[in-house]
């Protein structure tokens, strides 16, 4: 019933329009969230892909961690990575 909205929303006291743009917010952030998300797991792939051609052309672990500001062992990690 309209009453009884009305009466929760009253009682919350938090008017219903709020609500409902507070829940649009929570929208939005999820999605912005979930595309960025598989942004980075797109962009940690090509990361891992560049640094396999670095390897095949020669690169060693401690020069390929010397062009991209990593540790050698941080480079090995995300040459392990699935």
């Amino acid at each position: 019933m309209a009453g009884e909205s009305y009466l929760t929303n009253r009682l919350s006291g938090v008017p219903k329009d709020a609500k409902e743009k507070a829940r649009a917010e929570v929208q939005r952030a999820q999605s912005k969230f979930a595309r960025v998300d598989s942004e980075r797991d797109q962009t940690r792939i090509a990361r891992r892909e560049v640094f396999e051609r670095a390897r095949e052309a020669g690169l060693t672990l401690r020069e390929i961690g010397e062009a991209a500001g990593l540790h050698l062992t941080r480079v090995r990690e995300v040459l392990d990575q699935d």
